[in-house]
């Protein structure tokens, strides 16, 4: 009898195994997808239960958890979202979370945008929670962030703002002598301004020299975008600027003081804080547009009235004057 009964436990438990195994890459639910958030650190135990509520494994939590030790990897979960797709197996959908690639979620902060429209992306994400104030002004690196649906805007803020810094103290490390800037919130500031006068980074270090050409003889800066920032706070004035607003004094208008303004008017990136940094090397005190998204720079007001009058008739030529 105990031979017999020997026997009977080893089929049932050779059963028992196939059965876990025909289980463990079966096809799953068929409700579906579903979206899956694992923390940083969650057990395997905390994602099986997950998995369970949301009904996308076949059979328990337990179950789960079970097969996994047996059949699967070793390898931990990685923290991170997840689509489960309708349908997939227990071993699938382990491999996903150990192996597969996490949803990648990115927020996006342009070169030169300004912290008022900053705030308004990252309030705008509706994966993000939490609040946050209005960034200070320069006090973010323009580039393509990262996050986690459920992620905290202030986290996803302060990993741009960390960014910024590093960033600036390495471009710092790389000042030339020339540079007229003497301090990191100068450059910022000075760079907002190269950054918001030409969309071009091939102009960038020459504006970047005609501003410090401008700066070492003491004269006006007569920056447009000094003067629309106290009124807009950054974002499109929509209109042309009023006499009264280019004699307005406010700390930031550059055609009624000369020095710079009181702070950054933008966020600059990389490429503007650079320029600042390393200017173009020449006598140009002037530029204009030039009618092809450039600029016309020039040595003396002669050479710069004669380069105005080009443009207004290109801009009288399009209707816009």
């Amino acid at each position: 009898m105990k031979r017999w009964l020997l026997v009977l436990l080893g089929l049932a438990a050779l059963a028992a195994a196939g059965a876990y195994t025909a289980l463990w890459t079966s096809a799953g639910p068929q409700e579906g997808p579903h979206t899956l958030v694992i923390e940083q650190g969650a057990t395997l135990t905390k994602v099986a239960e997950q998995l369970d509520a949301m009904g996308a494994i076949p059979g328990s939590a337990t179950t789960f958890r079970a097969m996994a030790r047996l059949f699967g990897s070793p390898d931990p979960v990685q923290a991170g979202e997840f689509l489960i797709p309708k349908g997939a197996s227990a071993a699938e959908i382990l491999d996903q979370l150990q192996h597969g690639q996490p949803i990648r979620r990115l927020v996006t902060i342009p070169e030169g945008m300004p912290s008022i429209l900053v705030h308004e992306r990252l309030m705008a994400v509706p994966y993000l929670i939490g609040t946050i104030p209005v960034p200070n002004e320069g006090s973010i690196l323009p580039d393509s962030y990262s996050y986690r649906r459920g992620e905290s805007r202030s986290t996803v803020l302060k990993r741009m703002q960390e960014a910024m810094t590093r960033e600036l103290n390495a471009l710092w490390a790389k000042r030339q002598p020339h540079s007229v800037v003497d301090t990191r919130e100068e450059a910022l500031i000075l760079a907002s301004i190269v950054e918001k006068e030409t969309a071009k980074p091939a102009e960038r270090r020459m504006v970047a020299g005609v501003y410090s050409n401008r700066l070492e003889k003491g004269m006006p800066l007569q920056a447009d975008p000094t003067v629309i920032y106290p009124i807009t706070k950054g974002k499109p004035l929509g209109r042309r600027i009023r006499q009264s607003e280019l004699d307005a004094r406010n700390g930031y208008n550059t055609y009624a003081m000369a020095g710079l303004p009181e702070g950054p008017i933008a966020n600059p990136g990389r490429l503007s804080i650079a320029a600042v940094l390393n200017p173009a090397r020449t006598e140009a005190l002037y530029f204009v547009a030039d009618g092809t998204g450039g600029h016309i720079f020039a040595n003396t007001l002669a050479e710069h009235n004669a380069n105005v009058a080009k443009w207004y008739a290109i801009r009288r030529a399009r209707g816009e004057m």
